[in-house]
């Protein structure tokens, strides 16, 4: 069974490797109760959302860490994946820029830099 670190870590790694843009991994356990962190990326378009999706949900499936939940296209601009404990946000540039998240959730630590520096 993996950390929620680990998921996240592992979650971020697939969209980077995927080209998925600025991703965003934010610590969010000190600010709620939803989930312990939040990955944010954009999607270049409805495609590549699709398939940011499909990697996230296969490199964790084979990892032994299904998601519990899939919300859906909303018109290809924004997916959510539920890992329990991690959350991923996947959008499209306009949905991104819409619901401003980093915004919402500006109190969570970003640590973002540590996993990508690594990878």
């Amino acid at each position: 069974m993996m950390t929620p670190r680990e998921i996240a870590e592992r979650i971020v790694v697939t969209l980077d490797n995927k080209k998925g843009k600025d991703i965003r991994l934010l610590k969010t356990e000190a600010v709620t109760v939803l989930a312990d962190y939040f990955v944010l990326c954009t999607g270049t378009g409805a495609t590549h959302l699709k398939t940011l999706v499909e990697e996230v949900d296969k490199a964790l499936s084979e990892a032994g860490e299904p998601p519990l939940r899939r919300e859906g296209y909303r018109g290809g601009s924004w997916v959510l994946l539920d890992f329990g404990s991690v959350i991923v946000h996947l959008f499209s540039e306009q949905a991104r820029s819409f619901y401003d998240l980093e915004h919402l959730w500006a109190d969570a630590e970003d640590v973002t830099a540590s996993v990508l520096d690594r990878a």
